[in-house]
């Protein structure tokens, strides 16, 4: 054979390759659904559709939590995932941990931008978290490291985030602080939360608010309170340790008086720690009385009363 047509004959079977590969890629990738299909799933009570894997579904959506289209990422995707693992506890151990894995990494995705889209598949990822704590409280499965793993996880991101917008008028919520409060919450309500983990908690909650550099409008503060109020309801309650906290809060915050007229972040901070502190009270009156959240609520009006 001359050296031409050994040339044609390995480039022939090259196309051919080529050709085949891509089909079998073609084949091996699932096909994505349209918005009409998540719209449907929705309407229909969150059933999951005849012939699909609910867990490939589930992968699928988790594709969706940086979407800048609000009605895919919220609407759906969250609802939807929140639905089958709180409510319907679809899924197996190993799937959950897939997907506590894929979303705690997606924290880290672009971690230190502002302004720029990538908040949202992180802001998305810890609500979607959060409904893992629900799940996890319900019907453990992620065992004690893991546990710990993603507590660490939410502290870390609760502090780095550097972009805290709350509401877009075209991308609509993006609230990254609040969907990390709520991520929170979730784990200060498991038997695993330790009372050493109660003042990490807490100062990482002053530490948001005094980082901000901002007053947050849309409701941020609120969502930190209901950590701080699922804390002083736990039965191993440190009430000693919240005290202190508090009574350090009062001191930093009485500074901003010191400069007349107050400087703006000293301001900002105490505007944000005094409307924390406001939500908290209501939210510990939701809840089941003890003579320790009495005592952090009588603190808590002492606090406010001196602002």
């Amino acid at each position: 054979m001359s050296r031409t047509a050994h040339r044609m004959v390995v480039a022939v079977l090259g196309l051919v390759f080529a050709s085949g590969a891509q089909a079998c890629n073609q084949q091996a990738s699932p096909v994505a659904h349209d918005k009409p299909f998540w719209r449907a799933i929705a309407a229909n009570k969150y059933e999951i559709p005849p012939n699909e894997k609910p867990f490939a579904l589930a992968q699928e959506l988790s594709g969706y939590l940086g979407s800048p289209d609000p009605e895919l990422r919220d609407d759906l995707t969250y609802s939807i995932l929140t639905v089958w693992i709180v409510n319907r506890q679809q899924f197996s151990q190993e799937e959950l941990i897939q997907l506590y894995e894929q979303w705690t990494a997606n924290l880290h995705t672009g971690l230190g931008e502002s302004g720029t889209d990538s908040i949202l598949g992180r802001s998305f990822s810890a609500l979607c978290l959060s409904s893992l704590a629900e799940r996890e409280r319900k019907t453990p499965f992620l065992g004690e490291a893991r546990y710990r793993a993603l507590l660490a996880s939410a502290l870390e991101y609760l502090k780095d985030e550097k972009d805290l917008r709350g509401f877009d008028p075209v991308k609509s919520w993006i609230h990254a602080t609040a969907h990390t409060a709520d991520l929170l919450a979730a784990l200060a309500e498991h038997p695993l939360f330790r009372k050493q983990d109660q003042a990490a908690v807490l100062h990482a909650i002053t530490k948001r608010l005094a980082t901000a550099n901002e007053v947050f409008l849309y409701g941020e503060q609120d969502r930190l309170a209901n950590v701080v109020a699922v804390i002083v309801s736990r039965a191993d309650f440190d009430l000693d340790g919240f005290q202190s906290w508090l009574a350090d809060l009062d001191a930093k915050d009485r500074t901003v008086w010191k400069d007349l007229p107050p400087k703006l972040q000293p301001l900002t901070q105490f505007q944000n720690d005094s409307y924390m502190l406001r939500a908290v009270v209501p939210q510990i009156l939701q809840r089941q009385s003890t003579p320790a959240s009495l005592a952090a609520q009588q603190a808590l009006l002492k606090s406010l009363e001196r602002r």
